[in-house]
């Protein structure tokens, strides 16, 4: 009698273990999957934005210096005809501008020419004086495969955007370490702060949720740190 029980217990373990064992592999395929489908959302978005960028800066931007020149080349019969094209040609160059600033954020020729950290403190030099925030970057020089210094980009991109929108800080400190087998991305502002557990129940915003793909697709994890007046602290951990 005790030996049928023991193997029916025997029997039973086994096919718990088989059946927890395959919901742990259902579940990792799961994961495999959403990681796939985020990777493959997030790799189309940034070729349309490449493709964009491009379009902006060897079509639209050439064509637009051309009618400028032609503009420059006409010759007004009076004075109200002169301030007309000059003021033609002042549009144009702010139009000219605005396409660079947008090529510019669309896909930094520096984050391909020259790497990460260049163009990180080239973003942020472009924003410190246009914004009241003042914004530190420290790191040390990093080899990265391309796809990771996008993401990483568009991750510190979407920080500062925020901070500078929603926090009301007068300081923003950004940095990048490399302990032993993994890569740190800090950031903490002096701003108003939110709580997060009830930002998380309500529901993320889409800020947060790009940065939770983009932390995903690299492997690593993200984390948020932030309380009502005492600022917000953001940290991605990816392995390096």
């Amino acid at each position: 009698m005790f030996k049928v029980i023991a193997i029916v217990s025997v029997i039973l373990g086994f096919v718990i273990f088989y059946f927890i064992l395959s919901i742990i592999r259902r579940q990792n395929e799961v994961m495999k999957w959403q990681q796939a489908r985020i990777k493959a959302e997030i790799d189309t978005l940034e070729n349309e934005r490449r493709r964009i960028a491009s379009d902006l800066h060897d079509e639209l931007g050439p064509m637009l210096s051309a009618v400028k020149l032609q503009i420059n080349h006409l010759e007004p019969s009076d004075e109200s005809e002169i301030i007309a094209l000059e003021r033609s040609s002042a549009h144009i160059d702010e139009i000219i501008q605005r396409f660079r600033d947008i090529s510019y954020n669309l896909l930094p020729n520096t984050l391909i020419r020259k790497g990460l950290v260049k163009a990180v403190e080239e973003f942020i030099n472009k924003l410190n004086g246009a914004h009241r925030i003042l914004i530190d970057f420290t790191s040390m020089e990093l080899t990265l495969p391309p796809d990771k210094e996008i993401n990483l980009y568009r991750i510190i991109q979407e920080i500062v955007h925020n901070t500078i929108k929603h926090a009301r800080a007068s300081k923003l400190l950004i940095s990048i370490e490399t302990p032993p087998g993994k890569l740190l991305l800090k950031t903490t502002d002096d701003g108003i702060g939110f709580n997060y557990e009830e930002k998380v129940q309500v529901a993320l915003g889409l800020g947060l949720l790009n940065l939770y793909s983009r932390a995903e697709v690299l492997g690593g994890q993200f984390k948020v740190i932030s309380q009502p007046g005492k600022g917000t602290t953001f940290i991605v951990d990816i392995p390096y």
